[in-house]
């Protein structure tokens, strides 16, 4: 069993949880993920590592409400307990010998783009972070990026907050004014990461994805995960568990992975609403 040592609200969708798990504190790195069940019966879901404090043996985890589990997970307090938390999982992101990176995050892939920009800048590279939201209520971790990033840009899609529009335009720009960077690091839902890769084609400025696809064990046994890579003209089946979950962006196929991610989200839908109507009942 794995203590709930801290709760935060960030937003009407979003929970942050602080997580005692000091074996997985001790190894975890950015861009690694951990696999968890809220209580024995439960699903198994996958959720990047957040964040670590090796001292105290805690794990940061950020949840978006989705599906049943993440609805079950975000009615746990502080001082109570779920049942799995299985990590560090997937190969760390590579940015060793960085000097300049590009973190783009869009939504809740800010809680993994996040730990990422924080370790360039403790290792004395540059950082640009571009982050997006659809409005200013979901915007989350501005701070944190604030104190790790030499430029921030903050997008929203309706201009309630930062400057209106998507990701890609102030990338664009950038990019248009020869500003060279070593990676562009693109996180969140996979069309604005397909537009990131579109957007710095034309640059041939590398660009590494975070591939967060439908995942059970995280051992590469169910194939859930799979994704196929264009390598040097060839497909190519990859894991994101296991060989993942960053790729070069150049080579994967979104439009297949946009695909695969839409089967079920009929039932995740209906999981969400079955689960919303039990807490309800109990509170009655």
């Amino acid at each position: 069993m794995y203590k709930i040592i801290e709760k935060k609200i960030l937003n009407e969708a979003v929970v942050q949880l602080q997580i005692e798990a000091p074996l997985v504190a001790r190894k975890a790195k950015p861009g690694q993920f951990i696999i968890l069940r809220v209580d024995e019966d439960g699903e198994r879901i996958p959720l990047t590592v957040a964040g670590v404090n090796k001292e105290k043996g805690t794990v940061k985890i950020i949840v978006q409400i989705v599906g049943g589990t993440t609805e079950k997970l975000s009615h746990k307090q502080e001082g109570e307990y779920i049942s799995d938390f299985v990590g560090p999982l997937g190969v760390p992101t590579h940015i060793d010998g960085i000097k300049r990176a590009c973190i783009v995050g869009g939504g809740v892939g800010c809680a993994i783009a996040m730990p990422i920009a924080e370790k360039l800048h403790e290792m004395g590279a540059q950082v640009t972070s571009i982050i997006g939201f659809r409005s200013k209520e979901l915007l989350i971790l501005e701070d944190e990026f604030k104190n790790c990033s030499d430029t921030l840009k903050i997008m929203t899609d309706d201009g309630s907050y930062g400057e209106k529009g998507n990701v890609t335009a102030p990338l664009k720009e950038m990019l248009e004014n020869g500003e060279k960077f070593d990676i562009i690091i693109a996180i969140g839902p996979l069309v604005m990461m397909k537009y990131v890769v579109l957007t710095a084609k034309p640059f041939a400025t590398p660009v590494t994805v975070s591939m967060n696809p439908i995942m059970i064990d995280g051992t590469g046994m169910c194939g859930g995960c799979r994704l196929s890579l264009n390598v040097n003209g060839e497909k190519v089946t990859k894991f994101a568990c296991v060989d993942g979950p960053d790729f070069n962006g150049y080579e994967v196929d979104f439009d297949e992975a946009i695909s695969r991610g839409k089967m079920y989200s009929t039932f995740e839908k209906h999981a969400h609403e079955a689960t919303c109507s039990l807490f309800k009942k109990e509170v009655e």
